[in-house]
């Protein structure tokens, strides 16, 4: 079943927009998804790249005439620089925290330099928004950090938690924090699907599997734009919010792809697993279940706000449940894992 997460999108007619990371996979279809749907007062796109920045400028006046795209803003600037987000936060009613440094193998090469943006970048996200009364802030987190093998789990696990933590700190400035997880998206860089479709261009012989058993959940950039739109129309703060997403087995994605060509077994990389997770079995007690989606709700003494499970017409998950791509009950097969490509590629 195709969710789109459509339902419930927060209006953000009017509003200042903030996204970090923005000129990532996610921020550029986070991008093109509110001039499409809205109108909003400022759009700010925060990142380090001036060329990327650039590109993204011209591709946006292409797309769209002077008065949709009049209100984006490009600030040159790092999570790291505690000093230029506070700066650049001003004003600012939402932000969408993607910046972070995801590929795995170079995490575990370059554990400091992944400590710095993503740890420490979150506490400064924490801080501007704090600082500058935003009203709302949702991080981007990961699989990965769902009992995390590698150091880039390990750091997202942190950002999650210092947003978790965030809303301890709020008091009477009211900005309420959450997170999103979730796992592989469809055509972003560094994922499986560009990389064996640039292989396949190649004239290649076989596909490269890492592990025949390895199983991936599978979302599309549309639907996590959406998800993450969705969650702030509904979040309190606090929470850890996953989408129910179906998932597929790497083999079996690899001959949807290409069905004549054979495999051939790699071996896994540094840091990498089996299968993705995205509620522990630990978590299992403070998880309630809506309809599309699981909230891990926060533990603090301080969350005086109504649970999802009183208020929020959502179900106590049973005992020792988890949630993971091999334990999963919805399955993508051949013909709906093209129709989700095709989807995306649209």
């Amino acid at each position: 079943m195709y969710r789109g997460f459509d339902d419930n999108l927060v209006d953000l007619n009017g509003k200042v927009l903030f996204v970090t990371g923005g000129t990532g996979s996610f921020g550029r279809k986070f991008v093109s998804t509110i001039l499409q749907r809205y109108r909003p007062r400022k759009l700010i796109i925060f990142s380090r790249d001036e060329l990327k920045q650039y590109d993204m400028q011209n591709a946006v006046r292409a797309a769209y005439p002077a008065e949709v795209h009049a209100c984006m803003r490009f600030f040159i600037g790092d999570v790291r620089d505690r000093e230029r987000l506070a700066l650049a936060t001003r004003g600012v009613d939402y932000i969408i925290h993607a910046a972070a440094l995801k590929q795995v193998p170079a995490a575990e090469h370059n554990p400091s330099e992944c400590i710095h943006t993503n740890i420490m970048g979150a506490e400064n996200v924490v801080w501007a928004a704090l600082q500058n009364r935003v009203k709302k802030v949702i991080a981007l987190s990961t699989d990965k950090a769902c009992n995390p093998v590698n150091l880039y789990g390990a750091t997202k696990l942190a950002s999650d938690k210092t947003f978790v933590a965030a809303n301890n700190l709020s008091g009477d400035i009211g900005t309420r924090f959450a997170v999103v997880r979730y796992g592989n998206v469809v055509g972003s860089r560094g994922s499986v699907v560009p990389f064996f479709r640039q292989l396949l261009a190649q004239k290649a012989e076989f596909l490269p599997i890492t592990d025949d058993r390895m199983t991936r959940f599978w979302i599309t950039l549309q639907q996590g734009v959406n998800f993450v739109l969705s969650n702030f129309e509904i979040m309190r703060g606090g929470e850890i919010f996953v989408p129910k997403i179906p998932s597929m087995k790497i083999t079996e994605m690899a001959r949807a792809l290409a069905p004549e060509l054979p495999h051939r077994i790699v071996g896994i990389r540094p840091g990498e697993k089996l299968h993705e997770a995205m509620i522990a079995v630990d978590d299992a007690h403070a998880t309630v279940e809506l309809a599309d989606r699981y909230v891990i709700e926060p533990q603090f003494g301080e969350y005086t706000r109504a649970s999802f499970l009183e208020q929020g017409g959502g179900k106590q998950v049973a005992d020792r449940f988890s949630y993971g791509s091999d334990n999963n009950t919805e399955w993508l097969d051949d013909r709906e894992l093209l129709e989700i490509l095709e989807r995306h590629a649209n």
